[in-house]
């Protein structure tokens, strides 16, 4: 079922480009149930849609996104009505997503905010912009296939360090180790990524969607079990005495 939560996501067509933005700015856009059903349901309904060749992801003010609320990861009864966890919905539509999609790096990207761009196909960052993982740090581990898709795509010494150290990644950074395309002035992020998507949509749509389909199919089996892998190691660690003193330090703050 469609959930109509407009306010967490702001919505944008504009010649065949489809943007989507994340829409908690005073939360630095972290994903709470709200969030992940809302991007799950726009990328679904995107995915259908005949009038959409090419989706944007972006944040409203000054973050892509912070990443999981860790208030709500530290309250179980968000859950307590049998609601599944919104990440567990939103990956399997991100990871298969059948159409071209750009991200718009404005800001911190942090945790899911990181790791979901190596689910996009083409990432734009802002000057300003910068990554981090604190996975470890916060008592659990990776997501969205990252335990695979990192050490793929940086090298396997570039990912381990930035698994176990945390440190922020720049933008300059980012391009250097394939996670983004290009830096951005950040004025003209937006306006750069809708320029690039406008210029995939005007593409005949099959063929893009045949040559998308055919780049997933190469890893889609293995990026699968690596988010199961992760998945049940995740929840293993969630409540542990490391995660449950990390929650609170937060928390504190």
């Amino acid at each position: 079922m469609e959930r109509k939560t407009p306010s967490v996501l702001k919505i944008e067509n504009r010649d065949g480009v489809r943007t989507l933005a994340f829409n908690r700015p005073e939360r630095l856009n972290a994903f709470n149930q709200a969030l992940w059903y809302a991007t799950r349901d726009a990328l679904a309904a995107s995915a259908e849609d005949q009038n959409v060749s090419c989706v944007v992801l972006t944040g409203t003010g000054r973050a892509f996104s912070a990443g999981q609320d860790l208030g709500e990861m530290a309250d179980p009864s968000v859950f307590e009505h049998g609601e599944e966890p919104g990440y567990r919905a939103l990956m399997p539509v991100l990871e298969s997503f059948p159409k071209p999609l750009v991200a718009a790096v404005n800001g911190v990207g942090v945790g899911i905010g990181f790791t979901m761009l190596l689910h996009c196909d083409l990432v734009l960052m802002a000057e300003s912009a910068r990554l981090r993982t604190p996975f470890v740090s916060l008592g659990v581990t990776t997501e969205a296939s990252a335990s695979l898709l990192l050490p793929a795509v940086m090298g396997w010494q570039r990912a381990a360090h930035l698994l176990f150290t945390e440190p922020w990644l720049s933008a300059t950074d980012a391009v250097a180790a394939g996670i983004a395309l290009e830096v951005v002035p950040d004025d003209r992020l937006l306006e750069r990524a809708q320029q690039l998507a406008a210029t995939i949509a005007a593409m005949p749509l099959d063929s893009l969607m045949t040559t998308k389909r055919l780049m997933l199919a190469a890893r889609a089996d293995a990026v699968r079990a690596a988010r199961e892998r992760e998945e049940a190691e995740f929840e293993r660690l969630v409540g542990q005495a490391a995660n449950q003193a990390a929650l609170s330090g937060f928390l504190k703050r």
